[in-house]
């Protein structure tokens, strides 16, 4: 009878992470999607350019590729890892954020590098995890640059930016400073009350968590790992600059740049496989003060998703059954 106990107690963090997360979704959509015209939606999204359709898949495309590049950097603090294993993991992994929840993607990346490579999962996971929390920093600091230059400011994201940016110095403050801590560290755990099997088992996973963690503190990779975000982030601004083109709605770049701003913030929330809602509430609250109607920035952001889940679902399958042969 233990079983169906444990499986019940294990279950209802899922169960309260989908409840949350539905909670949210619907009531984003009912705020967002309240008064819009979508005969209009469907004519915008149908009369899309083609041309800038395609190239908005190409530099997604690319983007795609500079983060397995990027992650590769830090990778390599361990040892080597081979273009074609990153390109794929990543996409693949980006495929799980797209249909699974609470980002489990991140694991799915992490356990198809780990079995080929060799690399403990430790290690991997926390490369990802620690790409994830820069990747925060800076898209706390450029809605912050871009919030200081424009004259109109959406207020929902002017408050979540300073949480944000707490959460996001803190992660600076532990990637810089947790290394240092290592005999600490080790000393706490030494203290603990558990089995020396099981010690030794944490040891080695703290062990790989700090080499990790110090992969950001050579100098020469940190600076190609910098060098790639700006590069990645840039990109990631002009497409939306490019789909917002294709259907005739006209975005400036500092304006996409606080859109993706928003969209990564927001997607840190308790979300549906795909972000749903929450990508529709972020653009109909920073689009509509530049102008936009809410049926224009609800046409632009189905488009954008649809053509994110086209490039992540076409490299991600590949990435897949390249990772089953």
């Amino acid at each position: 009878m233990p079983e169906p106990q444990e499986n019940s107690t294990s279950s209802r963090p899922h169960a309260i992470y989908w409840i949350a997360s539905l909670a949210l979704a619907g009531g984003l959509l009912y705020y967002s999607l309240r008064g819009i015209e979508w005969n209009r939606v469907w004519s915008l999204v149908k009369g899309a350019r083609l041309e800038s359709v395609a190239l908005a898949l190409g530099i997604m495309t690319l983007t795609l590729f500079l983060r397995s590049m990027r992650w590769r950097i830090l990778l390599s603090a361990e040892r080597p890892v081979s273009i074609p294993l990153a390109f794929w993991a990543t996409s693949t992994g980006y495929l799980g954020n797209n249909l699974l929840p609470a980002r489990a993607g991140e694991v799915v990346r992490t356990m198809m590098v780990s079995s080929k490579s060799g690399i403990s999962k430790a290690f991997v996971l926390t490369t990802a995890l620690s790409e994830r929390i820069v990747d925060a920093i800076v898209l706390i600091t450029i809605s912050g640059v871009t919030l200081i230059t424009l004259p109109e400011k959406p207020g929902w994201l002017a408050d979540a930016a300073r949480p944000f940016a707490i959460l996001g110095l803190s992660g600076v403050a532990a990637i810089a400073l947790i290394p240092l801590f290592e005999n600490f560290w080790f000393r706490c755990l030494e203290m603990l009350p558990i089995p020396h099997r099981l010690r030794d088992t944490v040891e080695n996973i703290l062990r790989q968590v700090l080499l990790g963690i110090r992969s950001f503190h050579d100098p020469k990779r940190l600076m190609g790992f910098v060098a790639y975000t700006a590069i990645i982030w840039f990109l990631d601004a002009e497409t939306s600059v490019v789909i917002s083109s294709s259907i005739g709605v006209g975005m400036s770049l500092p304006v996409a740049f606080l859109l993706i701003a928003g969209l990564g913030l927001g997607s840190a929330l308790p979300s549906t496989p795909g972000y749903v809602g929450i990508y529709q509430f972020v653009a109909v609250s920073i689009l509509t003060p530049f102008g936009l109607s809410k049926t224009d920035a609800i046409a632009y952001i189905l488009l954008l998703q649809a053509l994110s889940y086209i490039c992540i679902l076409f490299w991600g399958l590949i990435g897949f059954a390249w990772s089953r042969r």
